[in-house]
Parts: C-alpha cells; sequence; structure tokens
C-alpha cells in the first residue's frame, strides 16, 4: 500500500512539474483591429487562442473606445491585454513636428521607403506631450495591463538584409533619405552638447557620439511614456529590432536596453534577415543577456501561404513554416525567452497549430 501510494505520488508531482513547465513558457498573439471589428467575433478568437495556450493579446488600436471594447472582451477570456499603439509613425500631424533627413526633407513631404513613413521627431517637446497624453488615456481604461509601444524609433537608417532587393537598394552605409533627424533643434542640441556641427561633417554616420545623441533621444521618450503610464498603475512592453547593439541600435537608433520597460517583444523575424530558424535562438540570447531580470518575448513571423515558401521573394510574405516552429520554440526557451509572440494569428494554419502543440509538449 506505502509503496502504491509513494508511485501515486510520484505521477502527480510529474503531472504537477509537466503542466508548470508548458505554463512557464507563454505565448502571446499581435493583430490588427479596428472600428468595424466584430467584438464578438473577435472574442471567439481570443477563445480559440487560449485553448492553444495564448495567455496574452497585444491589439492594434489607438482609439480608446475600441481598446476598451477589446480588452473587456480579452479579460472575459482570461488573456492579458497589450494595447498595441503605433507611436512614430503618423500621418496627421503638424509639420513642425516631423523629423528632418540628411538632405533636409521633411518626413511627412518625402516619407523613406514607404507613403507612411512619415516620422516624428522624437526630440519635439510637442511630440512627447502628444505621445504622453495619449499613452496616459489608453493605461486608465481599466482592463488593459499593458501600454504597448510600437514604432517607437528612428525609419530604418539602413533596412535588414532581406528587404534590400525590395526596394532596389543596396546598403552598405547608411542611407541619407532615412537618416534623421537634421532639424535645426537636433542638429544645434547636439552642437551644444557635443561642439560638433553635424551639418558640416562630410560622413555624419562615422561620429558615433551622433548615433549615441539620437538613440538617447528615444530613451528618454520611451522613459516619460513609461513614467506616465506607470503613474496610473500600468505597465508598458514595447516592440523593438532585435538586439539590441547588433540590430536595433545602429538600424533604428533603438538602445532598448536602458528603457524602462517592463517586457520587451523583439521582432526576432530571421527570413528578414536571410537567417534560418536556428538564428532566433542566437539572437534571443543576447536579447535576455542585455535585459536581466526583464521578459523577453521572442517575436516570430508566420508564414501563411508556406507552401509556397519557395516562390515568395518579399520577406514580408515570407516567416516560419510548420517545420520550422519547433526549431524557433525551442531556440527561444533554450535561450531564456519569457515566452513568444506570433505575427499573426492569422498566418498560422492548421499545420503550424499543430507544429506549435508538438513543441511545447
Amino acid at each position: 500500500m506505502k509503496k502504491l501510494t509513494l508511485i501515486l505520488l510520484a505521477a502527480a508531482a510529474l503531472l504537477v512539474s509537466c503542466t508548470q513547465q508548458k505554463e512557464a513558457f507563454p505565448i502571446y498573439v499581435w493583430q490588427g483591429i479596428n472600428e468595424k471589428t466584430d467584438m464578438d467575433q473577435l472574442q471567439e478568437q481570443m477563445r480559440f487562442w487560449k485553448s492553444q495556450g495564448v495567455v496574452g493579446v497585444c491589439l492594434e488600436n489607438s482609439n480608446p473606445e475600441v481598446v476598451a471594447q477589446a480588452a473587456a472582451r480579452a479579460h472575459a477570456e482570461g488573456l492579458e491585454y497589450h494595447a498595441w499603439i503605433p507611436c512614430m509613425l503618423r500621418g496627421d500631424k503638424p509639420h513642425s513636428w516631423y523629423a528632418v533627413n540628411r538632405l533636409g526633407q521633411s518626413a511627412d513631404e518625402y516619407p523613406a521607403y514607404v507613403p507612411y513613413y512619415k516620422a516624428l521627431d522624437p526630440r519635439n517637446p510637442e511630440v512627447h506631450k502628444h505621445l504622453v497624453d495619449q499613452m496616459t488615456a489608453i493605461a486608465q481604461i481599466p482592463e488593459v495591463d499593458y501600454v504597448q509601444l510600437d514604432y517607437i524609433r528612428y525609419p530604418d537608417v539602413i533596412l535588414s538584409r532581406g528587404l534590400w532587393d525590395k526596394y532596389g537598394l543596396v546598403m552598405d552605409e547608411e542611407y541619407a533619405p532615412a537618416d534623421y533627424c537634421y532639424c535645426d533643434d537636433c542638429t544645434s542640441a547636439f552642437k551644444e552638447l557635443s561642439g560638433i556641427d553635424i551639418k558640416a561633417v562630410e560622413d555624419p554616420s562615422k561620429v558615433k557620439e551622433w548615433a549615441q545623441f539620437r538613440a538617447d533621444q528615444v530613451t528618454a521618450l520611451v522613459n516619460e511614456i513609461c513614467a506616465a503610464v506607470h503613474a496610473q498603475g500600468k505597465k508598458v512592453s514595447a516592440d523593438v529590432f532585435p538586439g539590441p547593439m547588433s540590430h536595433a541600435y545602429w538600424m533604428v537608433r533603438q538602445e532598448w536596453n536602458k528603457w524602462d520597460i517592463d517586457m520587451v517583444f523583439p521582432m526576432n523575424y530571421n527570413d528578414f534577415y536571410l537567417q534560418p530558424a536556428e538564428w532566433i535562438k542566437e539572437i534571443t540570447a543576447e536579447e535576455v543577456q542585455s535585459v536581466p531580470g526583464k521578459p523577453v518575448i521572442s517575436g516570430l513571423f508566420i508564414c501563411r501561404e508556406w507552401k509556397r515558401k519557395v516562390e515568395l521573394e518579399d520577406p514580408e510574405e515570407s516567416g516560419l513554416i510548420p517545420a520550422e516552429i519547433a526549431v524557433a520554440v525551442q531556440g527561444a526557451r533554450e535561450a531564456g525567452a519569457a515566452g513568444i509572440c506570433l505575427f499573426t494569428p492569422g498566418s498560422m494554419t492548421e499545420e503550424h497549430w499543430e507544429a506549435l502543440r508538438e513543441a511545447l509538449k
């Protein structure tokens, strides 16, 4: 009898251990919503995601009414809610708010790469006030757990390698039309701080102090937002480029290891960097080491048309196929990630979900 009891206790302990192991590696999802989103259908999606192990949703919308409705539905399903808000790319703000590139062109009139790349100047005090006020209002929504900052950066001064062909560019140096911000205020402040007139420098990309100055502007803005959101009793997460020092710092001036955020979501989209799924473990290890004690959620880009992946030339249509899910998930986990985030759940086929379930066993 005693032996049977010990066996039963051991089995129960093993079951608890397995359950805890599964719960210890959360899944999040990124998805956009809008004023036309059917909230009942959204809640059904949330219920399905929850059944697949999802613990939190990151939904993109800046309208407080829409956010409040979606957050309430998420809480009804027992899901954590991250209000995913694009920050620096805005198309409807005063001309003086926009960053200026090395050619002297304002981002609202001459956006780099694509029409929506109308980037605000992260040093502009009016931009600070606008974003702090907006994030504070979002944080005041009861069911919002995190305010999630997206596009909290400068435009890509150098695109990820996988995008060069798409835009017909060879970016072996910083790309002047996407090199911001050279407005009079920023350049004057930098000259006062460093003694360097950056507009008179032949190759500004060689001036390390100039790169650091701009990274510091993003950091100051983020930390001001964090203080405001924390004052509302809420937390802050952020979507960031990988690294930070291997990519984010020199590509978009994100030195996110200095940010006062509570959770970080690096976009570890391996296909964008022409890397195999195994790269996710390598980059996640750097990220975890960069922010000791903070949860790192490794962002994974999913290929919906995965059976045609060899035909897809655009990385933004590519991503992980079902056979790569286990490598990506296990790699992130072994590197110390606190979870993964899927971009997007709408791209997850049944084969992807099955592969994910197997990877988490």
